[in-house]
């Protein structure tokens, strides 16, 4: 009989853990919420997490604590951020087309590279 070796994706997220369901299913998990593209994280405290590389196109994150997070290299693509608290995040080289930004706290956050097309503002303006 011969060995089958499986490979597994690997994440390493500070602050956060990876549950696998099996070979080809990932699941990364952040103070008990599960972030993925399409998710419900309205209200979340995602605060200080490193979400570098992770899908959340389509998801709701209105109202949700982001600050201090990483979100660089991030597909936001049309999730809804409004009053979202980014204080102090890193969204360096997010791809933010079409995110809805209203109301959200942007206050030190570093948004060098982001990909603004079509992204709602914090003000209501739509950025071109």
């Amino acid at each position: 009989m011969g060995l089958r070796w499986v490979l597994l994706p690997l994440v390493l997220v500070s602050g956060c853990s990876q549950a696998t369901t099996g070979p080809k299913t990932t699941d990364l998990i952040v103070n008990g919420y599960t972030i993925e593209a399409g998710a419900d994280l309205t209200g979340a405290d995602l605060s200080n997490a490193n979400l570098r590389g992770a899908n959340l196109s389509g998801a709701n994150l209105s109202g949700a604590n982001l600050s201090g997070v990483t979100v660089s290299t991030v597909n936001v693509l049309g999730v809804t951020l409004s009053d979202a608290n980014f204080s102090n995040a890193n969204l360096s080289d997010a791809n933010l087309t079409g995110a809805n930004l209203y109301g959200a706290n942007l206050t030190g956050a570093n948004l060098s590279g982001a990909n603004l097309t079509g992204t709602m503002m914090p003000d209501g303006t739509t950025h071109p």
